[in-house]
């Protein structure tokens, strides 16, 4: 193995960081007690999941002075803060919603797909000893499987209340995979 393929001290920092940031997320999301209602499940199952991403922007800042990339961190931070605090406020409400036993089924059966294929390309992300752009190979999947998560719900009856709340991340976060994708490709020149 050639020194540049070793990982210095800050990639290794960063990558211990981001695991344990991962690892949270999965056993936070992979624990939640469902019910009979897709609105609830969703929103419990989705703030651990933005809180990761919180996270992830807060593990790569101190790395990074690429002001893009910054830009981009801090954008998801606000985004996802946010959507955090709207999911809460119509959770109780969109509790009370409830589903059949079929229509749970089939949510769960296609959560279950989006979180594997999830899981398995943040954990699975190149690394190397470029951090920005280990970041956004791990921030990429971790979107989509955002987006994947709310078309999912989005299928099916849920709160009136949560539906723009999923409509706004699935278009945040397609904005979001796209500048990442460019900033990715100069990164990588």
């Amino acid at each position: 193995m050639t020194n540049q393929y070793r990982f210095n001290d800050c990639t290794k920092d960063y990558l211990t960081r981001f695991y344990e940031i991962l690892d949270n997320m999965i056993r936070n999301m992979e624990c939640v007690k469902t019910d009979d209602s897709i609105s609830r499940n969703f929103i419990l199952q989705m703030i651990p999941h933005h809180q990761a991403a919180i996270e992830m922007c807060r593990n790569v800042l101190p790395y990074t002075d690429n002001q893009t990339l910054r830009r981009i961190a801090a954008d998801i931070i606000s985004a996802q803060t946010r959507s955090i605090q709207n999911m809460q406020s119509v959770f109780g409400q969109c509790s009370r919603d409830t589903n059949s036993c079929q229509d749970l089924n089939l949510y769960n059966r296609r959560y279950q797909q989006v979180t594997r294929v999830m899981f398995h390309g943040m954990e699975t992300a190149c690394a190397d000893n470029q951090i920005g752009a280990n970041f956004i190979r791990e921030m990429i999947p971790h979107h989509e499987g955002a987006i994947g998560m709310c078309e999912n719900a989005l299928r099916y009856c849920i709160c009136p209340g949560l539906a723009p709340i999923l409509e706004a991340i699935i278009s945040s976060q397609t904005k979001g995979i796209e500048e990442m994708r460019q900033l990715l490709r100069c990164l990588q020149e």
